[in-house]
């Protein structure tokens, strides 16, 4: 699977280690920075990812900052993004198989590395249920295309 993947100086340590599990694993990673723990603004990279996987230039994202939260709220503006930041396993699960998330957000302040790595092991490995879950999908798919602001 082709993951592309970001942090910010926050996310940055975690994300270097999430490169070679990722790889170990057998993934090919597209890195799209930060190269280093200096400041950055995460806006970004969050977008950067997001437009990879929202094109098909990679199957799923990656992101990584201190909350995972920054990285998660910017990824969901773009069309066809469904990003997570899952506390657990079991909501990395359920984030795959029943909403398709494309966009995993980890925060490297909030997670320790034994839970982020096992938060981003089964969210890999986990498949979409399909069914009355995409169903679902394409509601939000039309919310997405025909959204105006309200006048």
């Amino acid at each position: 699977m082709k993951v592309a993947l970001a942090a910010d100086h926050a996310g940055f340590e975690l994300k270097q280690m999430t490169v070679r599990r990722l790889e170990a694993a057998g993934h090919e990673v597209i890195d799209m920075g930060t190269n280093s723990g200096k400041s950055v603004d995460y806006p970004a990279y969050a977008i950067g990812v997001a437009k990879a996987v929202s094109a098909g230039k990679a199957d799923r994202g990656v992101l990584v900052c201190g909350t995972g939260l920054g990285m998660c709220i910017t990824a969901n503006k773009v069309a066809g993004i469904r990003a997570v930041g899952p506390c657990s396993v079991d909501h990395a699960v359920m984030s795959r198989r029943h909403n398709d998330a494309n966009v995993l957000c980890l925060g490297q302040r909030s997670l320790e590395d034994r839970t982020a790595f096992a938060i981003l092991d089964a969210w890999m490995e986990t498949g979409f249920d399909g069914g009355r879950h995409a169903r679902r999908l394409s509601q939000i798919a039309e919310l997405e295309k025909n959204w105006r602001v309200p006048k």
